[in-house]
C-alpha cells in the first residue's frame, strides 16, 4: 500500500507530541498496521479497521501518520506476529519514512512487542495500548482520570510477563529467611497491585458521590435521555443542538469521554435530563470496558436511549452491531424504549437520501436527521416527547415488609400517587405507563 495518505488522515503538526514517543520537533512520525489474519473472524473489512485505526492515531495530538498497511497472515507467529520476510521489509520501510512509532490494530504480546520493537529500533502500540493512550488525552473528571489510570495500570501487568529483560533479574534477601530474593518482575507486580488497590479505594469514593448525585435526580421528576453510539456517529453535536450546551465535537473518534448532563425542555413543555456519554467501539480493551463501566451507568438509568448512528459510514451496520453487543454487555434490558437515530444525513450521496428517508419513515422508532444544520430534528424531539407522554393507569399494590426494593423502586420512579401501612406492609396506589409496569414486573421477577 503507498505510504503516503490524504491529508485528512494526518494530525496537526504544530500539537504537542507524547513523552514517550516524540522525536524531533515534539512531533512523531507513526506507522499503522492492521494484520488480517486468516484464522480470525472479524466482522468487518480490513480496509474499513485500517480505516478506523488511522482515525484513532490521528485523535491523538503529536501524531503524523505518514503511512498504512493491511497485512495479510495465514496466522500469527509467536514470536514477531509477521513473517520474518514481511518484517524486514517493514523495517527498512520504517527506517527509510524515519517512523517513530509503529501502531498495530490489534493484540500484540509482550514477548512480540519486544522482539519487534528490537528489530525495527522503534516504540510500539497495539489497538489497546493506542485507546489508553488516548483515554488518558482525554480524561477531564476525576472519575475519568482515575479510570484511565486503573485500566492503564491492568494493562501494563500483563506487559511484565517476560516483556523486558532486566525485571526477570532476582534481588537479593535480607538473609533472615533461606531460598531466592524477590524478582524484579515480582516486585514490579507487586507495586502494581499495590497502586490498583489504592485506585480502586479512590475510584469507589467518587462512585459513591455519582450515586448520591444520581439518587438526587431520581427525587426530581425529570426522565434520563441517554445518547449512545459508535465514536464519532455525532452524539456530541446532536447533544449540542438539543441542548445549546459547548460539549467538544469534533470529527474525531473519542472527541466525548466524559458524561455531561443537561436539562432541556420539550416541545411538548416536559423537562427531560440528557446525557452525552463515551462512544462505542469495537474490540474495546476488556480494562476499559470493566473501568469505564461506572461512567455507562448512566445508561443503565436512562428512560429512554437515544441510539446515535452515522448513517453515512460505510459500516453503519455493522458499527450498530457493536453498539447492541455492548448495551447487552452493560446489562441494558429490553424494557428500555430505544430511539435509533440516523445522523450525519448531510453527508450522505444525493442519490442515496430518498431512500435511506423512505426507509426510515417506514420504520418505527428511526429517525433519520442532521445534528449538523438541523435538519429532521423537530420530527426527532416530538418523537422523544410522545414517549413519555403515554397513557398511564392507575393500580393499587399490596406489599408486605419484606418488599423494601420493590417499594424503594416504586418511590424511585416516582410513580407513588398515596401510601398507607398496615400490619402486614403496606397497600400503595400507583399512576404508571405500561412500560413502567412492565421494568416492575421484570424487577419482581428477578
Amino acid at each position: 500500500m503507498n505510504p503516503d495518505l490524504p491529508d485528512e488522515w494526518e494530525d496537526d503538526p504544530d500539537a504537542t507530541g507524547i513523552d514517550a514517543y516524540e522525536t524531533e520537533g515534539g512531533v512523531t512520525r507513526a506507522f499503522v498496521l492492521h494484520p488480517d489474519i486468516r484464522t480470525d473472524k472479524a466482522r468487518r473489512l480490513p480496509e474499513h479497521r485500517l480505516a478506523e485505526a488511522v482515525s484513532l492515531a490521528a485523535a491523538l495530538p503529536g501524531l503524523v501518520v505518514t503511512g498504512a498497511e493491511v497485512v495479510r497472515l495465514p496466522r500469527a507467529q509467536p514470536g514477531k506476529l509477521f513473517g520474518s520476510g514481511k518484517v524486514e521489509e517493514l523495517g527498512a520501510l520504517f527506517k527509510s519514512l524515519d517512523v517513530g512509532l509503529v501502531l498495530v490494530d490489534g493484540p500484540v504480546s509482550p514477548v512480540q512487542q519486544r522482539n519487534l520493537e528490537k528489530e525495527w529500533g522503534v516504540k510500539l502500540l497495539d489497538r489497546t495500548g493506542l485507546i489508553l493512550e488516548i483515554f488518558a488525552d482525554r480524561a477531564r473528571t476525576r472519575e475519568g482520570v482515575l479510570q484511565v489510570e486503573l485500566a492503564a495500570l491492568s494493562y501494563q501487568r500483563t506487559r511484565l510477563v517476560r516483556a523486558w529483560t532486566h525485571l526477570e533479574r532476582q534481588r537479593g534477601g535480607f538473609g533472615f529467611v533461606g531460598g531466592p530474593g524477590e524478582t524484579q518482575i515480582e516486585a514490579d507486580r507487586r507495586a502494581i497491585d499495590e497502586q490498583v488497590i489504592r485506585l480502586k479505594r479512590q475510584l469507589d469514593r467518587v462512585v459513591k458521590t455519582r450515586e448520591l448525585h444520581r439518587a438526587a435526580r431520581r427525587k426530581v421528576p425529570f426522565p434520563i435521555v441517554a445518547l449512545v453510539g459508535y465514536t464519532n456517529a455525532g452524539k456530541s453535536t446532536l447533544f449540542n443542538r438539543m441542548t445549546g450546551a459547548e460539549v467538544l465535537a469534533k470529527d474525531m473518534l473519542f472527541a466525548t469521554l466524559d458524561p455531561t448532563m443537561r436539562g432541556i425542555t420539550l416541545p411538548t413543555g416536559r423537562k427531560i435530563i440528557l446525557s452525552d456519554t463515551v462512544g462505542f467501539i469495537s474490540d474495546l480493551p476488556t480494562q476499559l470496558v470493566a473501568a469505564f463501566r461506572a461512567t455507562l451507568e448512566e445508561v443503565l438509568e436512562a428512560d429512554l436511549i437515544v441510539h446515535v448512528r452515522d448513517i453515512s459510514h460505510p459500516e453503519t451496520a455493522e458499527q450498530a452491531a457493536d453498539v447492541h453487543d455492548i448495551l447487552q454487555s452493560l446489562g441494558v434490558k429490553g424494557a428500555t424504549p430505544v430511539i435509533e437515530v440516523w445522523n450525519k444525513l448531510d453527508q450522505v450521496d444525493p442519490s442515496a437520501r430518498e431512500p435511506l428517508l423512505t426507509q426510515a419513515v417506514a420504520r418505527e422508532g428511526v429517525f433519520a436527521l442532521s445534528a449538523l444544520t438541523g435538519e429532521g430534528i423537530d420530527r426527532f424531539l416530538q418523537a422523544v416527547s410522545v414517549v413519555f407522554d403515554e397513557e398511564k393507569t392507575d393500580r393499587r399494590l399490596v406489599l408486605g415488609f419484606a418488599d423494601g426494593r420493590r417499594r424503594a423502586w416504586l418511590h424511585q420512579e416516582g410513580v407513588v400517587t398515596a401510601e398507607t401501612q398496615t400490619e402486614a406492609g403496606w397497600e400503595v396506589d400507583v399512576r404508571w405507563t405500561a412500560r413502567q409496569e412492565k421494568r416492575y414486573r421484570d424487577l419482581t421477577a428477578a
